[in-house]
């Protein structure tokens, strides 16, 4: 199993120090995730400061910055923007912006060279049947936009399963699946969020599954806690589909113990 962490744990370090960090300690993988000082439109910039005051921090923001992704060698993979964004909104304005920022995740992904990107299929804000069946179609409308976009490029676009809570999209197995064979696109299994719902192993059945994101619960809610401190399940059986995992944890110190728990457990059976 190849083995990395999402860029949440070290949220506002350079992408340089995030690097070096995952290169010391031994990651094969890193997820980027372009929120923030990470937004792809700002890293894409061709401004001539290579220094931007973003938030009371000093952060690199220009092309000269992406080359050293070249220097290192660790496979990256990049999580779409999606605070504030939806492709499944009722608003066509938030779909269209949506559908630009993904668009832009992915040249930055092209540029850097990151083998995947994924993304979340969307929310809705009321439970009548009819209106989530509209906010599917646009879901499929916009997303299946960026897979064309990602074809062309020659990325890897990963549509993220989700916990289960009604305003979610993809919040089963079965939605899940529908929407990325619409769409065409891989998929992404976020484990924290399958264990959410009632059977989490139905969605290791979704083909086409591009990698893992790793994180544990207690079953009820999203909470993103240490691995092996929830129910997720992190059996050896499990861990057998993962060939490429990344923890998502708020705390870089939880990214290293859960780490250190994983290989242990996959050391256990060797």
């Amino acid at each position: 199993m190849e083995l990395g962490f999402s860029s949440l744990s070290l949220f506002m370090k350079s992408l340089e120090e995030i690097l070096d960090i995952a290169t010391k300690d031994g990651f094969n993988l890193i997820e980027i995730l372009c929120e923030g000082p990470y937004w792809p439109r700002n890293l894409l910039s061709q401004e001539n400061n290579s220094i931007k005051r973003i938030d009371g921090y000093d952060v690199r923001l220009n092309n000269m910055d992406l080359e050293i992704f070249e220097s290192y060698d660790i496979k990256v993979m990049l999580h779409s923007p999606t605070i504030d964004l939806n492709p499944a909104s009722m608003n066509e304005g938030i779909r269209k912006e949506t559908e630009r920022q993904t668009k832009e995740a992915l040249d930055l992904a092209n540029k850097i060279g990151a083998i995947a990107i994924t993304t979340h299929p969307g929310i809705i804000h009321r439970k009548e049947e009819r209106i989530r069946n509209l906010a599917i179609r646009f879901a499929i409308d916009t997303l299946s936009k960026c897979q064309n976009h990602a074809e062309d490029l020659g990325v890897t676009f990963s549509i993220e399963n989700m916990p289960n809570k009604q305003k979610f999209l993809a919040n089963s197995p079965e939605e899940h699946r529908y929407i990325v064979e619409k769409v065409g696109s891989s998929a992404t299994i976020d484990w924290g969020h399958a264990n959410t719902y009632e059977n989490p192993n139905e969605f290791l059945l979704i083909d086409n599954i591009s990698y893992f994101h790793l994180n544990d619960n207690m079953g009820k809610k999203d909470s993103h806690i240490p691995l092996g401190e929830g129910s997720a399940d992190f059996s050896y059986d499990f861990l057998k589909n993962v060939k490429r995992g990344i923890i998502e944890l708020n705390s870089y110190e939880d990214v290293l113990k859960g780490k250190e728990y994983l290989i242990n457990i996959i050391n256990h059976h060797k």
